[in-house]
């Protein structure tokens, strides 16, 4: 679905436990070659206070196949433009400020969870957009160089719930990633689980499962008398 005044394609899945309109937010951002079906497929797994949408990104490969910036692929390794980057930033913020105003969302409810590019990108929002995400959750994806050098006050992310996750056996973006990504974020003063799963380049059951407690107990600590 394209709701008016949304800029990008989207699908949402309204509350469990009720009406979406200011509920929390937890917004699912696919990884590259993906669409906006691959993440929404966690809707119903999720903690049900949440209105969970999937957007697509802007940038077409071919049919249903769409990323939120281009990949280089070279023998040093994969490279990024730093521009296209921005841009999807850029896209995001006007797409959350518009889902904010049609759902009526308290701006500090809302929750990124990203896949693979989609974890880049989270990542920059969060990192660079202070006060945006409530919390944001970084699956098999790594934080990217540029992003850490562009953070104007990292003062201001002090308390910022971060969860990221790596497989071990992951090929497309291994495990050295995940690894790196734990020690810059560990220098900033965000709140940082990291966890490891003997898995691929996939989201495991485990996984799963550690994402929806993890989020699950953001949600209690800010609605402790809403159950789930």
């Amino acid at each position: 679905m394209s709701a008016q005044g949304l800029n990008l394609i989207h699908h949402a899945a309204l509350p469990r436990t009720g009406e979406g309109r200011g509920a929390p937010l937890l917004l699912l951002l696919h990884g590259y070659g993906a669409n906006e079906d691959d993440l929404f497929s966690l809707a119903p797994y999720v903690d049900g206070r949440f209105l969970v949408i999937s957007p697509r990104a802007p940038i077409s490969l071919g049919p249903m196949s769409h990323a939120w910036f281009n990949l280089g692929f070279s023998t040093e390794g994969i490279m990024i433009d730093p521009r296209e980057v921005e841009a999807a930033r850029e896209t995001l913020c006007q797409f959350i400020a518009g889902v904010i105003a049609q759902y009526q969302i308290d701006r500090t409810d809302v929750y990124l969870l990203g896949f693979s590019q989609g974890a880049m990108i989270s990542l920059s929002l969060a990192l660079l957009n202070p006060g945006l995400a409530a919390g944001v959750v970084a699956l098999s994806g790594r934080v990217i160089t540029e992003t850490i050098a562009k953070i104007p006050d990292p003062g201001a992310l002090a308390g910022l719930p971060v969860l990221v996750t790596h497989g071990t056996g992951d090929v497309v973006l291994p495990i050295h990633h995940g690894r790196e990504s734990r020690r810059l974020l560990a220098e900033l003063p965000v709140e940082l689980t990291y966890r490891e799963y003997p898995v691929g380049h996939e989201i495991s059951y485990d996984c799963l499962q550690d994402v929806n407690s993890w989020l699950t107990s953001l949600l209690d600590l800010r609605n402790p008398s809403v159950i789930n």
